[in-house]
Order: structure tokens, then C-alpha cells, then sequence
């Protein structure tokens, strides 16, 4: 059966379920408030990460291995893959830490990591500083999405099969029951069924969920390199230090894009359409963290910095649910985008009637094995 759908948001989810529901047929039309790519949108930088350590979350763990076939099948049907591998660089400063959990649910899986002390982490990384850090693991897998450009070449591709794009065009009010939107000009539109995808503006379409999720803005900065390191950090992994009191990571400069620095920590404060410039003490705050990490970290110059949004829920469970002839897609907490074709071929399958909404709900919130 096909059906007429309007998607709420265009940003990695909403591009997602769009594809997805394209596949199986049906006539889609997308929403977006701004132009397309969003830059304000929280899919929209350099990169995003896609890797296997996800602490002891083992629902979570086990989608990576799906999210990774679910990203080839989008890049057979947009004929490119923008995607670097870089292997996963994971830093353990303690005896009970995020690291040891993601070891720990990872060998639940099958999957070894190797495990490096102190000086065998200097001696692999000479980059680094590893004077604080009792152990590391490495893995070959895990590597950059380049973000901006696969939001750029999924417009291209959904557009040019027939999926119809209204940019910068407000949604004022949804009706989920009848998978009706409004618009600020009050036009109504009618579907046969709505998917809400509106990132960190989705509580003013849906103010009780204010109760459940909370817009978190994050500032990352990008760094020059010393020259003499660059060829090294191109061939770097990504570099993950998630203990509770660092939330540290960085990407390395693959593909013309820049090396890359954020706090994983959220702020849980923030307006999506306020505040988006990062100031100078944010972003040396930021920088200052690389200070115990970077060798030679005085060579090192911030070059810019900028913000963006997560919607964080509880205990960073992914939301996909169901209202009346609505879904609703949200609380992706920073995760989203690595698992963003997975999720839109997963909404799919429950729009085919393939997966009950219940099973949707419980495999997004990473309680399905």
C-alpha cells in the first residue's frame, strides 16, 4: 500500500525516513524551516562519528554492526560513499570506566580490542600524551561520516527520484492524529502519515515534550595542526577520553576536513535559534582540555569554533514512537546521526506493517538485543 507522507525536519533522521520510505514506495514530501543544508541544523558539520564502543549499552552496541549495512545500501543509491575509516582510539583513566564497560560489552559481541598501557600507547600515538592514562584500547573499526556532504547528496538524491522539498517553511502546529501539519502562513496539509524529525525545535510542536527531552547546546573548535603532524594526524583514529570527568574526544583531519575537538559532557541548556556563536571563553575552554593530551600542545592554534544542538532524553535513549497516524523521532542525544539510515529503514518496516510500534519503540531505545 502507498501512502502520503510529510516529514517535519530534514536534517539526518528526517532525510533518513525519508529515503526509507521512499524505497517502499511511497510519496513523501519533506519540511524544512531553513535552507537546505540547515546550518543550524545539528546534522550539519565537517563529520560526524561512527564507531563500536558505546559503554555497556549492549543494545546499542549491537545496532552498529546494522547501522553500518544500513549506510551501504545509502550509498549504493546515492552512488558515493562519504565515509573515512579511521579505527577507534579508546583512553581509560580509571579501573571502573567507560572504557572498560565498552571492552566489556564489546567482548560480549565477539569482538576483541587491543589493549595498550601507558608506554605502548606513547610509542603507537607519539601525538599524544599519555602521562594520566592507565590503559587504552584500539579497534580497526570506526571512522568520520562527512556529514555536510551526505546531507547535501541525500537532497540531491530524494529530490531527483521525486521527493517534493519545502524549504524554509515554518511549521506552526501539529495534529498528530490526523498527520496534519500547519504551516505559519496557515495552510493545512494532510497526509496519510507524519514524521516528526525536528531535532532540538521538536517541544514547540510538541510542548509536553519538554517533560522528556531538553535541547543541549555544544560547542566544538577546530585546531591547526602543527604542519610538521599533519600527514600523521590524516592517518589517526578518532580518539575517544569519555570518562565522567573529561567527555573529550576528537576527529582526526581525513578528507580535507579539519582536526576537530568537542566536550561529549552535556550543557542541557540553550535555545536552537539563540546563542549560536561560540565565544572566545568557550571555545579556550574547550581547546585548554587538549592541553594534558596533545604533545607540544603549545605549537597547536585554535582556528574557529562553533556550536550545535543535541536533544538529549533520559538516559540517552533514542525516542520512536507512535501517535495516532504520527511518529515521532527524537532524543538522539548526540548519536543520531551515525544510526540515522538504520532508524529510517526501521520506521519503514513499521509503516509496512512489518515491526509493531511497540518493537520499534523498545529496539530505539536500545532494549532489544
Amino acid at each position: 500500500m502507498t501512502f502520503r507522507v510529510t516529514v517535519v525536519g530534514a536534517g539526518i533522521v528526517g532525510l533518513s525516513a525519508a529515503w526509507a520510505l521512499w524505497r517502499d514506495g511511497h510519496q513523501v514530501t519533506v519540511y524544512e524551516q531553513k535552507a537546505l543544508p540547515n546550518s543550524l541544523g545539528s546534522s550539519v558539520d565537517q563529520h560526524r562519528l561512527i564507531r563500536y564502543p558505546y559503554g555497556s549499552e549492549l543494545g546499542y552496541t549491537c545496532m552498529v554492526t546494522d547501522a553500518y549495512q544500513a549506510w551501504e545500501k545509502l550509498w549504493t543509491d546515492i552512488n558515493k560513499k562519504l565515509y573515512a575509516p579511521t579505527g577507534t582510539l579508546v583512553l581509560a583513566k580509571t579501573g571502573e570506566s567507560w572504557a572498560n564497560d565498552s571492552a566489556d560489552t564489546l567482548g560480549q559481541l565477539g569482538l576483541s580490542v587491543q589493549w595498550l598501557d601507558a608506554d605502548q600507547l606513547q610509542h603507537t600515538f607519539p601525538l599524544l600524551v599519555a602521562d594520566d592514562v592507565e590503559s587504552a584500547f584500539y579497534l580497526d573499526s570506526g571512522g568520520v561520516l562527512l556529514a555536510d556532504q551526505i546531507i547535501t547528496a541525500m537532497v540531491q538524491h530524494l529530490n531527483s527520484r521525486g521527493v517534493t522539498f519545502h524549504t524554509q517553511v515554518q511549521v506552526r502546529e501539529i495534529v498528530p492524529d490526523l498527520a496534519r501539519i500547519v504551516l505559519s502562513n496557515g495552510i493545512v496539509v494532510d497526509a496519510d502519515t507524519l514524521v516528526v524529525a525536528a531535532g532540538p525545535w521538536v517541544t514547540r510542536l510538541l510542548p509536553d515534550l519538554s517533560q522528556r527531552v531538553t535541547p543541549s547546546r555544544q560547542v566544538v573548535v577546530y585546531l591547526e595542526p602543527p604542519p610538521d603532524t599533519i600527514a600523521q594526524w590524516i592517518a589517526a583514529p578518532m580518539i575517544l577520553d569519555i570518562d565522567p570527568d573529561s567527555g573529550f574526544y576528537l576527529v582526526p583531519p581525513v578528507l580535507g576536513t579539519e582536526l576537530k575537538i568537542g566536550d561529549h559532557r552535556f550543557t542541557l541548556t540553550g535555545d536552537p535559534d539563540c546563542e549560536r556563536e561560540a565565544d572566545e571563553a568557550e571555545a579556550r575552554t574547550i581547546f585548554e582540555q587538549c592541553k594534558q593530551r596533545l604533545k607540544e600542545f603549545d605549537r597547536y592554534r585554535l582556528q574557529r569554533s562553533c556550536t550545535c544542538f543535541y536533544t538529549v532524553a533520559p538516559q540517552e535513549r533514542f525516542i520512536v514512537e507512535c501517535l495516532g497516524n504520527s511518529w515521532l523521532m527524537t532524543g538522539f542525544s548526540g548519536h543520531g546521526f551515525k544510526f540515522g539510515p538504520l532508524l529510517g529503514l526501521a520506521l519503514a518496516e513499521a509503516v509496512a506493517g512489518r515491526r509493531t510500534a511497540d518493537e520499534l519503540s523498545q529496539w530505539a531505545a536500545g532494549h532489544a538485543i
